[in-house]
């Protein structure tokens, strides 16, 4: 059984930070990745930002120099620093786990950005 627990959503103001954190458990082996999705109403899942077992990382066009993606290992925790956001983030931020097993995603935490 695999878990991931999200924390660190709210409200925040445009310009602001917030920083998500995922924390995985249970029987997780050789992580390929884990990475951050997000969901606005209305609109299609889309990639915030991922990173490999190799710590090489991907981000989606619209976080690019804003938002950072880092991971603790030993924790199987992955973190989402998110800066100078935009109403345009508010969205319900979904994280992601790949294993060989296969795919997995925690229950979402939602952040709103005031304009």
């Amino acid at each position: 059984q695999v878990q991931l627990v999200e924390s660190g959503g709210g409200l925040v103001q445009a310009g602001g930070s917030l920083r998500l954190s995922c924390a995985g458990s249970g029987s997780i082996f050789s992580i390929i990745a884990m990475g951050w999705y997000r969901q606005a109403p209305g609109k299609q899942r889309e990639l915030v930002a991922l990173i490999t077992s190799g710590s090489n990382t991907r981000y989606g066009d619209s976080v690019k120099g804003r938002f950072t993606i880092s991971r603790d290992n030993a924790k199987n925790t992955v973190y989402l620093q998110m800066n100078s956001v935009k109403p345009e983030d508010t969205a319900v931020y979904y994280c992601n786990l790949v294993i060989p097993r296969g795919t997995y995603w925690g229950q979402g935490t939602q952040v709103t950005v005031s304009s």
